[in-house]
Order: C-alpha cells, then structure tokens, then sequence
C-alpha cells in the first residue's frame, strides 16, 4: 500500500500524458507515494485531440463560475476513479491535487467547495473562480506558484486567490516566480514536490 496519492489535473486542451515526463522524475523522487494523471473527462471544443474540464468557448468573468459548477459531477467522477483504483477512497488526507492552469481551477474548486478535503492542492497558473459559499476542509493546505510574465492567467489572480483562501481559514503559501510565463519550470516543480512531501510524508517512517 502506498502512503500517498498524487493526482495531476492538465490544462484545458492538454492531456494527462503531458505530465508524463513530471511523473518519471517523480516517481524515484516519491517512491511510496502513488502518481496518476487522468485526462479530462470532456474533448476540448477548440481543437482535436485535446481534452478540457470544461469548455473555454465564450468563456466570461460573467459566466465562467457557472461552468465550473456544471462541471463538478463529470470531475467528481474522474477523481473518485483514481481514488479508488489507488485504494485512497477511506484516505483522502493522504492524497494531493497537482493542477496546472484549468487544472488548478478544478483543483481549487474541488477544496473550496468542501467536496474534497484532501492533504493539501498544488495551483500552478490557476485562478479562485468558484462561487462562493466556500466550505473548505480547514486542514487542506494550498500552494499557489505562478510566474508573473503569465500571458493567459493574470499573475494577480495568484494574490486574489491566496487573499480570500487565506480569509477563510486556510493554510496557503503563494510564490510568484519572476520571468515565469504559462509553464511550469524547474523551480516551481522543485517547490511542488517539497510541498508534497510535507503534506503527504511528513510523519511518514518511510521519508
């Protein structure tokens, strides 16, 4: 049994494969913990092959929190079926989220909602869009990494989050990475997996 699971979210228009290269380095990093990275459910809208949590098509400030609820059943589900192919269903305060862009939205989502008290949420490149009320786990801690040369989610959306996050009661750390556009780097992914490490393994026999 594993002492951990990690789930990586992607991008809309991306695949869980893009993760591929993050879960080989990270598997000899965390060799007790579990690493799964699903595609999303829906096939994204604006070009062939990729997929998409939930269509980007005339997305709006105005609209956008309404796509993001509607979607919660089809993410639920695809979350529900890594937790219980890794055994985690009962273990959910051993498990963390790794999100990238619409991916962290997702994530963020699945933890303000209260859906998913999970150890701790990984938002590289995302936005808090949910709709409020917020009903968070107080325990799920949440690391916000995000560059400030960012061309597709506005760096500040990385202090909005970590302000209203942190008004309700959360524990969260948001690092702004200078020069950093859409991506992750090597930096970031350094910091993620200490992060990881800490909510997963830290009283763990096996670190």
């Amino acid at each position: 049994m594993s002492d951990g699971l990690v789930i990586f979210l992607h991008g809309v228009g991306s695949q869980g494969a893009s993760f591929s290269p993050l879960l080989t380095q990270w598997r000899t990093d965390l060799p007790v913990v579990a690493l799964t990275a699903p595609d999303a459910p829906f096939p994204f809208d604006l070009a062939p092959n990729g997929r998409q949590w939930f269509s980007v098509k005339g997305v709006t400030e105005a609209n956008r929190a309404e796509r993001i609820v509607a979607a919660r059943q089809a993410f639920d589900e695809t979350l529900r079926a890594c937790v219980t192919e890794a055994g985690f269903e009962d273990r959910l305060d051993r498990v963390a989220l790794v999100g990238f862009s619409q991916g962290s939205i997702m994530a963020l989502d699945a933890v303000v909602s209260g859906r998913w008290p999970v150890a701790g949420v990984v938002a590289f490149s995302g936005r808090l869009a949910s709709p409020a009320p917020y009903t968070p786990a107080r325990q799920t801690r949440i690391l916000l990494i995000h560059g400030d040369a960012d061309p597709i989610m506005p760096v500040q959306e990385a202090s909005k989050a970590a302000e209203i996050l942190t008004s309700i009661g959360m524990s969260v750390t948001c690092d702004i990475l200078p020069g950093v556009d859409h991506t992750l780097t090597a930096s970031g992914v350094a910091q993620a997996l200490s992060f990881v490490k800490t909510v997963l393994l830290a009283d763990s026999p096996t670190i």
